[in-house]
């Protein structure tokens, strides 16, 4: 029981620590720098956790139902989209990093018009357009991993429900490690970004960022597949 206990806690770490993966950190940095505070930048981080927990629960329970391991391939090309994925984020960044200095963003809520300076940078919390973009990225990023995780599930837990319990904390590890972490980045962000040409420079560094985890994952992929 003892033993089962320390696997189960250490999954719980192992996810805090998966939340640090360079693929991981070179997508929400992109969505971060759209919205760079403190509280703004923690909800994107727990929309991540959850949308990359949403992948890892069911791939991973109907993996453990039937005992099976995702396949190679499938695991490649869910690894390739995470690629292609980044690559979009970051051409997304630079394209506003391009229109971040000096531009005016209005727009209209119930007939109210809202007008912000810099790059349009309106956030409501219940928002799912705000939602959306984080927890679609974490579920891309959990199917991508749920293979590896359930394989390691299985390779310590005594049954498939003890293996689920280590994938259920896991998850929960990596919703903790992201909110902390861009909990943590959101308030210096904050203050970089105040001055235009600072944020517009954020974005860049950002976006050539998650291009560059984003061709380094790819390529070696695409050389497999067309190589075969």
């Amino acid at each position: 029981m003892i033993a089962l206990l320390t696997s189960c806690w250490l999954g719980f770490v192992v996810g805090l620590r998966h939340a640090l993966d360079a693929d991981h950190l070179a997508a929400v940095s992109t969505i971060v720098a759209d919205h760079p505070k403190r509280w703004r930048a923690a909800f994107i981080g727990i929309c991540w956790g959850l949308g990359h927990s949403v992948a890892l629960l069911v791939v991973g329970a109907l993996l453990l139902a039937w005992r099976g391991q995702l396949p190679g391939r499938w695991t490649e090309l869910f690894e390739l989209g995470v690629s292609l994925m980044l690559i979009g984020l970051g051409l997304r960044s630079l394209r506003r990093s391009l229109r971040a200095s000096g531009a005016v963003a209005a727009h209209e809520h119930r007939g109210v018009v809202h007008v912000h300076e810099g790059e349009e940078d309106h956030f409501h919390v219940r928002s799912w357009v705000v939602a959306r973009r984080p927890f679609l990225v974490g579920i891309a990023h959990g199917l991508a991993g749920t293979g590896a995780i359930t394989a390691l599930a299985l390779a310590n837990m005594p049954s498939a429900g003890a293996a689920l319990l280590y994938i259920a904390l896991f998850a929960l590890g990596s919703i903790g490690g992201m909110a902390l972490l861009t909990g943590a980045v959101g308030l210096p962000l904050e203050r970089i970004a105040r001055r235009p040409a600072a944020r517009a420079a954020l974005l860049a560094c950002v976006g050539i960022a998650s291009l560059l985890v984003g061709v380094a994952g790819g390529a070696p992929i695409l050389g497999r597949v067309f190589g075969s």
